[in-house]
C-alpha cells in the first residue's frame, strides 16, 4: 500500500515548486544582432613556409642516423592466408634496448620502435616517400614471388614415376 503512495507524493511535490514555466506563445524573440554579439574586425593569417621543419614531436637524436628496410612481408605459417602479404610495411634498426629484470622483458627508450606494427603502404613508392619525408636511410627488399607448379591429383598414380616399383 505504501508503494503506491510514494510516486503520489512525488507528484505532489514537483507540482507546488514554483519552478517558473515558459510556454513556447509567451517566448519572446531576440534581435540575432544581440545574440551573437558585435562583429570583431578581421584579421589576415600569417603563414610562413618552411620545409626544414619537422613537427613529428620525436627527438632528434632518435632520427638522426636511422636505417629503414621496406618489404613485403612473408606467410606467417605454411597454412595461412596470403592476405597479410599485399601491403609493404617498414622496419626501423633497433635502438637502446636492454633487459628489464623487473619484468623479464626487453625495454627500449625508443619512441620510434614500434612503427613497423601498425603502418602499411599500398605501394613500394607510397614507403620511400615517407622514408624521405622523415629523412630516413633505408634499403628497399624485393618481394620472393611464388613459383606455382602446375599439379594434378592423377599424377599421384602415373605409371611413368621414377618411384613406381613393380610388384612382381
Amino acid at each position: 500500500m505504501l508503494r503506491n503512495l510514494a510516486p503520489l507524493a512525488c507528484r505532489v511535490q514537483t507540482r507546488a515548486c514554483s519552478v517558473p514555466t515558459i510556454r513556447e506563445a509567451d517566448a519572446k524573440r531576440k534581435p540575432i544582432g544581440e545574440v551573437l554579439g558585435t562583429a570583431q574586425p578581421k584579421v589576415e593569417a600569417i603563414t610562413t613556409v618552411e620545409e626544414d621543419i619537422k613537427c613529428s614531436g620525436v627527438p632528434e637524436a632518435h632520427q638522426a642516423a636511422r636505417t629503414a628496410r621496406i618489404f613485403k612481408p612473408a606467410r606467417e605459417s605454411p597454412q595461412s592466408a596470403w592476405n597479410n602479404t599485399k601491403a609493404w610495411k617498414i622496419e626501423l634498426d633497433n635502438q637502446g634496448r636492454w633487459h628489464n629484470n623487473l619484468i623479464g622483458w626487453a625495454s627500449t627508450g625508443d619512441p620510434l620502435s614500434n612503427v613497423s606494427m601498425h603502418m602499411k603502404f599500398a605501394s613500394k613508392e607510397d614507403a620511400v616517400a615517407f622514408c624521405e619525408k622523415n629523412n630516413w636511410g633505408y634499403e628497399v627488399e624485393e618481394p620472393h614471388e611464388r613459383q606455382i607448379k602446375p599439379k594434378s591429383y592423377g599424377w599421384n598414380y602415373s605409371w611413368n614415376k621414377r618411384c613406381r616399383n613393380s610388384t612382381k
